[in-house]
């Protein structure tokens, strides 16, 4: 009883509800009003037709565009309101100061970033290609000698960050999509109480929708009764709202702008497995140290000044640089990705990538819901013979998603490339490597939503130590998965084909 009383008023029960309401208000007003009927039919109708034109002539994504068209044709009455609602990407005054707010916080190093790029244009003009696209349309620059280290696992990159909390003497600042109470968010808790009462400047973003079942009530009101200061990222509403689409996905952890974490770990147990939700996690992280580390500080700072409002003197977080970083080579760029700046550059960085491959390209994602360009583009590098190989789970955390994962295998097995389940859990990583000489590793799913409606962020790397670390922890991590074959996707019933076809036409709405 007392559990299904919590479920009743949790508050995304309630919010869940008043959206149902207001869509059987609308019902109901149409009904309430019958003999209008032609009328409310043609003018809803019209306005769908409408919908549909400025859809199919904006600058979304085919699969994204039929995604939303099939359902509106199908429901003249509703799916043209439903998609101004939750659909129709706007861009409000406040994101765009954001955005504007990113791109001055990136700048400011572009310009220490040329010679940098002079120098990769000497060793490899067409990484240099890409480094400056990622300076030029994402705002962040370009970085040598700084030290990286990648960590194949969450058990082996908890340590890690408790160590350098440990360290903090300035600032903390932590944006993470999910949060849980644990064994790991508590260790993290604690020190981050200490450190705000001995003064340091502790800063939480969590997303809302992420922790919705995650957290208590008012969760971020008991963070700030600590001293840590806390912003929720969208918090759901009882309303239709086209910012319910988008999601804050990105794991930033970041110690006085000159030590940062990112990769696929969330803070919660299982990513640690300490305890078991789908079998063994795997998942990855990224220490940086250096002065590369600022463009991180640049990311959170931003979000931070979007959702609280309070703009901050930039001088007082830059940090000190570093003398002694232990030594690692090549080139280093961690960028930001957006969905509401129409520029792509998270699914154009991993395009390059895969289409510039020479030997291999090595892919984790726990997600493969691939459009037409990107499958084409995986398509033709196994034709031309590189070696592509990616590791998706065996077991899933949301059997829907996973099934839609599965149905892309045999369009990709039959152009060569080879497809990996991990066998002991799930696979929550998210890196992809090639040529022993150019990874990207962060947030970022091979799948709609990472590409095209969160925001989130990776590291560019070239040539650097924790390159190959990627690519050992690929070819270690194969010998527990199991091989997919073309004929573990023939023997599927024409119903279930007819099924997964459905739902990969509508994948980009999950």
């Amino acid at each position: 009883m007392k559990r299904t009383l919590s479920f009743l008023f949790h508050r995304a029960t309630i919010a869940g509800a008043a959206i149902l309401v207001q869509l059987a208000a609308l019902v109901l007003m149409i009904g309430r009003f019958s003999k209008y009927f032609p009328i409310f039919y043609v003018f809803f109708s019209s306005l769908s037709a409408v919908v549909v034109i400025i859809v199919a002539t904006g600058r979304s994504k085919s699969a994204y565009k039929i995604a939303w068209i099939i359902p509106i044709i199908l429901f003249p009455i509703f799916g043209g309101l439903v998609y101004l609602f939750v659909g129709k990407t706007k861009l409000s005054s406040r994101m765009r100061r954001k955005m504007e707010k990113t791109r001055l916080l990136g700048e400011r190093s572009l310009a220490a970033s040329e010679p940098i790029l002079a120098d990769l244009e000497e060793i490899d003009p067409r990484a240099a290609g890409q480094a400056r696209y990622i300076q030029n349309h994402a705002a962040y620059p370009l970085y040598r000698h700084q030290y990286s280290e990648f960590y194949p696992l969450g058990d082996l990159a908890f340590p890690a960050m408790l160590k350098e909390l440990e360290k903090a003497e300035r600032y903390i600042f932590l944006e993470y999509y999910i949060i849980e109470e644990g064994i790991m968010w508590n260790s993290i808790l604690e020190i981050l109480a200490r450190k705000a009462q001995a003064g340091v400047d502790v800063r939480l973003i969590y997303d809302d929708l992420g922790c919705i079942f995650k957290l208590p009530k008012n969760y971020d009101k008991k963070l700030e009764a600590l001293g840590i200061k806390t912003e929720r990222f969208h918090p759901l509403k009882p309303m239709l709202s086209a910012a319910l689409n988008y999601r804050d996905h990105r794991k930033l952890l970041i110690i006085d702008g000159h030590t940062g974490f990112t990769g696929g770990i969330n803070l919660a147990d299982e990513y640690i497995n300490v305890v078991e939700k789908f079998g063994h996690w795997k998942d990855s992280a990224f220490l940086l140290k250096g002065d590369a580390v600022w463009s991180l500080t640049a990311m959170f700072l931003a979000m931070w000044e979007y959702l609280r409002g309070e703009p901050d003197t930039l001088e007082d977080f830059m940090p000190p640089r570093l003398e002694h970083l232990p030594p690692n080579g090549g080139f280093i760029q961690p960028f930001a990705d957006n969905p509401l700046d129409d520029e792509t550059v998270s699914e154009t960085v991993y395009f390059n990538l895969i289409n510039r491959a020479q030997d291999y390209v090595y892919i984790f994602t726990p997600y493969l819901i691939l459009d037409n360009e990107m499958l084409s583009a995986l398509g033709a590098a196994a034709k031309t013979g590189v070696d592509v190989r990616i590791i998706t789970p065996h077991v899933p955390d949301k059997r829907l998603v996973h099934a839609v994962t599965r149905s892309y295998y045999y369009p990709l097995l039959k152009s060569g490339v080879k497809i990996y389940e991990y066998t002991p859990g799930f696979m929550h990583s998210k890196a992809i490597v090639a040529d022993d000489r150019i990874a990207v590793v962060g947030t970022v799913n091979l799948d709609y939503r990472s590409l095209y409606l969160a925001f989130e962020n990776a590291v560019w790397l070239y040539d650097t130590e924790s390159v190959l670390q990627i690519r050992d922890d690929f070819l270690e991590t194969l010998q527990i998965c199991q091989e997919m074959r073309l004929s573990d996707c023939a023997n599927i019933s024409a119903v279930h084909r007819a099924k997964l076809s459905l739902i990969r036409l509508l994948a980009p709405l999950l």
